[in-house]
């Protein structure tokens, strides 16, 4: 039987695991919280706890049966602490036929508005985006030298129910920021789930996909987009030199660039359930209802 384990049971990989234990897979993962380990265990997840600053209580008990892992967790201070801990354990699996790392395109730096694809060299510009291009280094010497099944997977912004524009504008929490030029990526999680399953379907170890919509936007037009669904004013454009930002929300606006999704689509078969961000905000806001 095939198991799936993810380091990092979220909101993204939740939606991959539902999907794959409707298929008669089993699932286990981790999490950082007695609480949240209780609710996923009401669920029907095995659930361990990890929160990064150590190792699985018992990673061989944890592990054992694994066939597929993927890891969703963020690197710290101190780097990605799934390698840092559990490197050699997940080298040693007897039976492992994919490995996948959920990354981000920010490795690729400020492109100004151009667009960027799998061969595009890595050149991060923040330090968020230098942390991830490095525990992608180290996810890829598994795959160089213990011929671990690693994928890369680069991920924009990602959005779904509980998490868009609608529930930001729902919520009250929405400003449009503007900056001259200033574009993103994104994808549906959705769409997102079924490239991850596509792959482990079909593994290729050692590639590297984009996974996007195909319509990069400037952030403001989706926040109008959200507003029209809801039949809420448009508020005005706030220029980002009089926006009061947090250090990290200005973070984002340090980087524009488009991200090319042709690799997905070629050689994961993946068809878009949302292509644009129109698309998945009418989603979005049927699902609610």
């Amino acid at each position: 039987m095939k198991r799936l384990f993810v380091f990092g049971l979220g909101y993204t990989a939740q939606i991959a695991a539902r999907q794959l234990r409707a298929d008669g897979w089993k699932v286990a993962g981790t999490c950082r919280t007695p609480a949240t380990k209780a609710a996923l265990e009401a669920q029907g997840f095995d659930v361990f706890l990890f929160d990064g600053d150590r190792p699985l209580d018992n990673p061989a008990a944890a592990l054992e049966g694994t066939t597929h892992i993927l890891a969703s967790i963020p690197p710290g201070e101190s780097g990605d602490p799934v390698l840092r801990y559990h490197a050699a354990d997940i080298a040693s699996l007897p039976g492992l036929a994919w490995a996948g790392y959920l990354s981000t395109t920010g490795v690729y730096g400020d492109k100004a508005g151009g667009w960027v694809d799998e061969s595009t060299a890595r050149s991060p510009s923040t330090t968020r985006g230098r942390k991830r291009a490095e525990a992608e280094m180290g996810w890829m010497s598994l795959y160089e030298m213990g011929r671990v099944p690693v994928h890369l997977f680069r991920l924009p912004g990602i959005y779904g129910p509980g998490r868009s524009a609608i529930d930001a504008v729902k919520a009250g929490r929405t400003r449009r920021v503007f900056k001259e030029g200033q574009v993103f990526s994104r994808i549906h999680v959705d769409d997102l789930a079924a490239a991850l399953i596509a792959s482990m379907i079909q593994p290729c170890p050692g590639a590297i996909y984009n996974l996007c919509d195909d319509e990069p936007a400037p952030p403001q037009d989706v926040t109008a987009f959200a507003c029209e669904l809801l039949g809420v004013p448009v508020e005005p454009l706030t220029p980002i030199e009089q926006a009061d930002l947090t250090p990290m929300a200005r973070s984002f606006y340090a980087e524009s660039k488009r991200v090319r999704n042709d690799r997905m689509k070629r050689e994961l078969g993946v068809t878009l359930a949302y292509p644009n961000y129109r698309d998945g905000l009418r989603a979005v806001l049927k699902q609610s209802r």
